[in-house]
């Protein structure tokens, strides 16, 4: 496998939890200052170990970044991972069938 496409399956395995896909929503939705932890915690509802949990895996897989201040800890996505995870979803859009003169992109 290529580097890119392990890559892209870790990322991917990373959103394969509900809590972790909520989670990422919430981030992005908060915009290029992210969003702190004690407010992710309160809109996901889970317990603080958990979120933890997830939101290591996220970072991990390089969709979220992190940065504290002082004793807050904010997590902000990362529009070029996640832009680039969605870009090679889409590349080779229809490019194998015939579409009967219809795109499906």
């Amino acid at each position: 496998m290529t580097a890119t496409l392990e890559r892209h399956a870790e990322q991917l395995g990373a959103l394969g939890h509900p809590v972790r896909l909520r989670v990422l929503r919430f981030v992005v939705q908060a915009g290029i200052e992210g969003a702190a932890a004690g407010d992710i915690q309160a809109h996901v509802d889970v317990p603080a170990s958990t979120l933890s949990h997830h939101l290591k895996r996220l970072v991990d897989a390089g969709l979220l970044t992190t940065r504290s201040e002082g004793t807050f800890h904010y997590y902000a996505a990362n529009y070029t991972e996640l832009r680039g995870l969605t870009d090679y979803l889409w590349q080779d859009c229809c490019k194998r069938g015939t579409g009967g003169g219809k795109s499906c992109c």
